[in-house]
């Protein structure tokens, strides 16, 4: 069983950029695209850089996907899927995510963080 759990206030999102939340355990880094009025959420380990880094990536598009580039190394990553563009066979996992009434929620199980696709809505 799946529940949706509040994170934060969208006051704590930073617009077109990134921030990272502890969320059971995990560290997720959560992205907040104003012109789309998207969020989306991808576990914030870099496995090719091996460090929690990629909230701390630039944000920006690659032929239209939303995409992170690693501090590190640069790599993108989708944020919508979590592939990384230049090594198709590294995937980072990306979380259930979604803005409800001003508040920020990720979907859970009793296990931890549900790994799925990212929501694109946002409601004031």
């Amino acid at each position: 069983m799946s529940v949706w759990k509040d994170i934060c206030s969208t006051n704590g999102l930073q617009p077109d950029s990134g921030v990272c939340a502890l969320v059971d355990g995990q560290q997720v880094a959560i992205f907040f695209l104003v012109r789309e009025q998207a969020v989306y959420a991808i576990h914030n380990y870099d496995p090719i850089g091996k460090a929690n880094v990629l909230s701390r990536g630039l944000i920006g598009d690659i032929k239209g996907e939303p995409v992170v580039a690693s501090p590190l190394y640069k790599q993108h990553f989708s944020l919508k899927t979590g592939i990384c563009l230049e090594d198709e066979s590294i995937v980072v996992p990306t979380y259930p995510i979604r803005i409800q009434n001003g508040r920020v929620e990720i979907q859970v199980t009793a296990i931890g963080v549900s790994q799925g696709r990212p929501y694109e809505e946002a409601s004031a």
